[in-house]
């Protein structure tokens, strides 16, 4: 519910009754048209992402699915008629160390929930260092060139949602979204469990 920031759905504590542009987005090209959180990143809702994502309670991402499925009932995403569901890539020896990819299990549980194709066309390709130790310009910076589509991967013409557990200032998903329309991506949304 507003007020929150119709680009990245951070919330607003203040009087306004609509939505807004924050600080975080003013003034600043992030490559999704809108990424939708139903929740912010505290307490239960932070300690659930943490010990699905950390702790490997892998039985987490069905209740975290349906926050998803929630997410999709914002009037930024509802009734779009979305081609493809993506979800963010690790790095493959960040996989290895983690042992999944905390967004493909989500995208997983949002994909059964409709009858949007999911499909992995982005690759990770550069090994970055964890992005919750830096600031805005530092994420942005830290991410730049690190995705690609994967060879024979065609995204031309296609509404594509993005996938992630949490958002926080958005630059993993417009870096994801600036190499999909880079190749050809009709739009990029985006909807992530919690907002950082």
């Amino acid at each position: 519910m507003p007020p929150f920031c119709a680009k990245c759905s951070q919330p607003f504590d203040g009087a306004m009754t609509d939505s807004f542009t924050c600080a975080n987005c003013e003034g600043r090209r992030l490559h999704f048209e809108a990424a939708v959180s139903v929740y912010q990143s505290r307490g239960v809702v932070r300690k659930v992402i943490h010990d699905f994502k950390y702790g490997r309670q892998l039985h987490l991402r069905h209740l975290i699915g349906r926050w998803l499925i929630e997410a999709m009932d914002d009037a930024r995403l509802a009734g779009r008629p979305f081609h493809l569901i993506v979800p963010v890539p690790l790095h493959p020896a960040r996989k290895r160390e983690r042992g999944f990819n905390q967004a493909e299990l989500l995208a997983r549980e949002l994909q059964r929930a409709g009858d949007i194709p999911l499909s992995d066309v982005l690759q990770r390709i550069r090994y970055t260092t964890t992005q919750t130790r830096f600031d805005r310009s530092e994420r942005m910076e830290n991410l730049r060139g690190a995705f690609r589509l994967r060879r024979g991967c065609t995204v031309r013409d296609l509404r594509i949602l993005l996938v992630d557990d949490v958002l926080t200032t958005g630059s993993t998903l417009s870096e994801c979204a600036s190499v999909l329309k880079k190749a050809g991506a009709f739009s990029v949304h985006a909807v992530t469990a919690s907002r950082g």
